[in-house]
């Protein structure tokens, strides 16, 4: 099968160096296989969309030199098709509505991990409520960068379709790397935690398991994930190859003195070459330099 992985932004502001960080792990490594790399737009969370803010990040990566395959897919486009999965996975029983908000469950629970009250005690109206996916076991994966992983208690019952009328993030990931045929999923470790409930969606639609790989994320001096929240300045495009090597190096690829006078391809170029994932710190995350 041919390597097959992607790039997947939110558009909710510019991107910046942590979106670069994402961008170009995935990039070289499916350039390294002689693969593809794909770009899908995450825009689900629509009252969480910039306007304009899909369009500037595809500039962006055009800027930093990145090609990608076939068309750019917009989650907003698919709406159809996360409901059939959802459909499927609530007729077979293995998800159910929850009425529960978040209040509630700290209330009965004295946590934010919910307990699983809707599925001993469904609601008696769907109107208003989420749909969760019902877990019974943990699953464990092998990451390429961040080694065996198995979590530490069982995963929760997780919503799947929001109170608010919104498809989740994980589902519709999941039916999107499927129906892309994504077979590697190169990302930050910030969505660790968001695997086993990836897997165990993947089981459940009868979806084929990805090869993970997750980079450590790039932090500010207080240990906050560089994020639009976070007020990460946007990438500079005047600055694109001297930010790529910036780059290289924090993901431990030591480029070459010369890179700093070659074009932005060739750049790249050296880079697809040198390419070592092994590389790679084996950390969560990594404070970054002022320069």
């Amino acid at each position: 099968m041919v390597y097959t992985g992607r790039f997947a932004p939110s558009p909710t502001g510019p991107l910046h160096f942590g979106s670069l960080l994402a961008a170009l792990a995935s990039y070289l490594d499916a350039r390294a296989h002689h693969g593809r790399w794909l770009v899908r737009i995450e825009d689900l969370d629509t009252p969480r969309v910039v306007k304009g803010a899909s369009d500037r990040i595809l500039k962006t990566l055009e800027q930093f030199g990145f090609e990608w395959h076939g068309p750019v897919i917009y989650q907003s486009d698919r709406l159809s098709i996360y409901n059939d999965a959802l459909t499927e996975l609530v007729s077979h029983q293995l998800a159910y509505p929850c009425s529960c908000s978040r209040q509630k469950i700290r209330q009965r629970t004295g946590s934010n991990r919910y307990d699983g009250y809707c599925r001993v005690h469904p609601p008696k109206h769907r109107t208003g409520c989420a749909i969760r996916s019902i877990c019974a076991e943990d699953y464990s994966f092998d990451d390429l960068i961040q080694g065996p992983q198995t979590a530490n208690h069982p995963i929760e019952d997780f919503v799947i379709f929001r109170r608010d009328g919104f498809f989740a993030y994980q589902l519709a990931v999941t039916v999107d790397d499927a129906a892309q045929q994504i077979n590697h999923i190169v990302r930050g470790s910030d969505l660790l935690d968001s695997t086993p409930k990836q897997i165990h969606l993947q089981q459940q639609l009868g979806y084929p398991q990805p090869i993970y790989a997750h980079i450590p994320v790039a932090t500010n001096l207080q240990g906050q994930k560089l994020s639009k929240q976070t007020l990460a300045p946007a990438l500079d495009s005047h600055q694109t190859r001297q930010q790529i090597i910036r780059a290289l190096r924090f993901l431990g690829q030591q480029p070459v003195a010369e890179l700093s006078d070659c074009r932005l391809d060739e750049c790249l170029a050296w880079a697809v070459e040198h390419w070592d994932i092994n590389a790679i710190p084996k950390r969560m995350g990594i404070i970054l330099e002022s320069n």
